[in-house]
């Protein structure tokens, strides 16, 4: 039976991302978050933060209870490793407050 060379794929093919990096930002272009440090190793040490910081320090000034779910660096890293190793840094969040307050308070900061 002759093969069919007159169809022509469906789906249309993707090059490779683009690489956009943000306005004041410190990151590579680019960099995936292994690349920048958030590596296996990482991944055990902020498990075992929130395992002793269970609760989100954001919400928890604020009067509520709720779950963390991130660890977040108080003071931006910025690639030195020893900032962001320093357990002394890191602080228990929800996603939402890492992803609202936080991000507006850095914002600011810029």
């Amino acid at each position: 039976m002759p093969r069919l060379t007159t169809l022509k794929p469906r789906v249309p093919t993707q090059f490779g991302r683009l690489a956009v990096q943000q306005p004041g930002s410190w990151r590579p272009s680019g960099a995936t978050a292994n690349e920048r440090g958030y590596t296996y190793k990482w991944q055990k040490a902020s498990k075992a933060f929130l395992e002793e910081h269970p609760l989100c320090q954001y919400c928890e000034r604020a009067g509520f209870i709720t779950a963390a779910r991130l660890v977040d660096h108080i003071v931006p890293h910025r690639g030195d490793q020893s900032l962001f190793w320093s357990r002394s840094n890191w602080q228990a969040l929800c996603r939402s407050c890492h992803s609202g307050e936080k991000q507006r308070e850095e914002a600011e900061a810029r």
